[in-house]
């Protein structure tokens, strides 16, 4: 991949230390020795080349009064995109992954409550005719990865 130096340190600061600030491109340009224009255009061009993939904070949802459930469903391959469609529509999904096993595509849904997750997951099922086996969470493991770009790393 072409990334240039400037590009890595960038990569490296936004991925754990944006700057919340009113001018965050130009505190970056600081940190960079460069411009805030120059930040900016950084960033978009590692936005359009799909190398960035969305800038934004992450919430800690238990600690919002939120709950997660793992979901798993066997799709069959013609139900795929009418399937996915309908999963990755709903705010409340996350991520969502093709397996290769019989439960193929797995999924996390963030929800008020299990109540809810389960309204939303047999909603799901009844507009695509795929039963979804809810795995909620009963305790969160919560790792960190920062994909350090410095040729040291």
């Amino acid at each position: 991949m072409d990334i240039s130096p400037i590009q890595k340190k960038l990569l490296d600061i936004i991925q754990t230390d944006f700057p919340l600030e009113p001018h965050p491109y130009a505190i970056l340009g600081q940190r960079l020795g460069i411009s805030e224009e120059e930040a900016l255009e950084a960033v978009n061009d590692l936005r359009r080349r799909k190398i960035i993939r969305r800038l934004g904070a992450n919430f800690q949802s238990k600690k919002l009064g939120f709950v997660s459930t793992l979901c798993a469903a066997k799709v069959p391959e013609d139900k795929m995109e009418a399937f996915t469609a309908e999963v990755n529509a709903h705010v409340g999904v996350t991520h969502n992954y093709l397996r290769e096993h019989d439960y193929n595509i797995w999924f996390t849904l963030i929800s008020p409550s299990r109540e809810e997750a389960a309204a939303t997951l047999a909603t799901f099922t009844a507009r695509t005719g795929i039963p979804i086996l809810n795995l909620p969470a009963t305790k969160l493991f919560k790792i960190r990865v920062d994909f350090r770009m410095d040729d040291g790393a």
